[in-house]
């Protein structure tokens, strides 16, 4: 069985979602809010250190038509340097729509919209490990 950890990267925050090749299933983790990619990368390792994936999957943010703009190419820069920094394999995959699949998730949860903006994101990566587990199938 191989445990992925997902990492959906944005401007100020950064979801994490845990999934496995076995269940099939990806769960939100949680996430990191800083905008220092320093920091960000440190959060990374601990959350790392603490759950033990065996790989990880990074959000490639596509444009709707499918070519690669600037924070693509910024996510495979990422992905370089987090290969680097955990020994890891990263995997990229398409983040299209993932943050409107889980702004449509907690539609009708009753959550404060404080709640749903702390959620939102590992819900995003969770949707692309999700994605990601049923293409590998």
């Amino acid at each position: 069985m191989k445990r992925y950890l997902a990492i959906d990267p944005g401007g100020k925050r950064t979801g994490l979602a845990l999934g496995d090749d076995l269940t099939k299933l990806a769960s939100p983790l949680d996430v990191i809010q800083t905008a220092s990619p320093t920091e960000r990368l440190r959060q990374i390792r601990d959350a790392i250190e603490r759950e033990q994936p065996d790989e990880l999957v990074l959000g490639l943010p596509l444009n709707m038509d499918g070519s690669e703009g600037p924070a693509a190419k910024a996510a495979r820069l990422f992905a370089d340097e987090l290969r680097e920094a955990t020994q890891l394999e990263v995997h990229l995959a398409d983040e299209r729509l993932t943050s409107d699949v889980a702004d449509q998730q907690m539609a009708r949860t009753g959550l404060t919209h404080k709640q749903k903006k702390q959620l939102r994101d590992a819900l995003a990566a969770a949707t692309l490990l999700q994605d990601f587990l049923n293409q590998s199938a």
